[in-house]
């Protein structure tokens, strides 16, 4: 089980992404704050193993609950959640200790893999993976609205009908091996094809 604990002064949103979180096994949010401050004091008490912090917070903001926790709780993932796409922003974040970096308008299936791939040490720290977080087109369009395939899946599926092999495809977006290997499952699952012939036949059928 992981253990979360989520600090974000937006009450809805923070109780979006907590009821998003635990409707997958596994995952367990142990406790949901305003500002920093509070999430630092829950720390002391309470054993997390990933934190989720947004940086624009009162009191206590991101950056201070990054430099607190890697001084006194070493152990403790802590992903950075911002509305921001700038450079400047994630190497801040990344200098002062994050472990992941994901934007708020994200999918969710993004936030589940990142928070997966933290905790077990193989988050790919990268830019331009935040990037291609919010990228879009007809292509993604297309097949999410149809097979309800996440943005990240339909990344992933164009560049296996173009021919692409896991290891280039973990390259092109900043993953890991066994990521691309847990979409490339769920792709197939919800297209219901067995092979790359079936996936490139279905990408056709679609004129994409």
């Amino acid at each position: 089980m992981i253990r979360i604990a989520l600090a974000d002064d937006h009450k809805l949103f923070a109780k979006g992404l907590e009821g998003l979180i635990e409707e997958h096994p596994g995952f367990e949010v142990l406790g949901v704050f305003p500002n920093g401050r509070e999430l630092l004091e829950f720390l002391d008490k309470k054993e997390v193993d990933v934190v989720l912090t947004d940086l624009n917070m009162p009191i206590v903001d991101g950056f201070g609950v990054l430099k607190h926790s890697k001084k006194h709780h070493p152990h403790i993932k802590v992903i950075v959640l911002s509305m921001y796409d700038e450079e400047k922003i994630f190497k801040e974040a990344m200098k002062d200790g994050a472990d992941a970096f994901i934007l708020k308008d994200a999918d969710p299936d993004e936030l589940i893999f990142t928070v997966t791939e933290v905790y077990e040490g193989r988050y790919v720290k990268n830019f331009e993976r935040v990037i291609q977080q919010a990228n879009q087109s007809p292509f993604f369009d297309a097949f999410r609205e149809k097979y309800r395939l996440s943005r990240r899946e339909t990344q992933i599926l164009k560049m296996i009908s173009e021919g692409m092999i896991n290891k280039d495809i973990a390259e092109t977006l900043s993953l890991s091996i066994q990521t691309v290997e847990t979409h490339r499952k769920n792709i197939n699952q919800k297209l219901q094809i067995n092979s790359r012939m079936d996936l490139v036949h279905k990408v056709n059928e679609m004129n994409l």
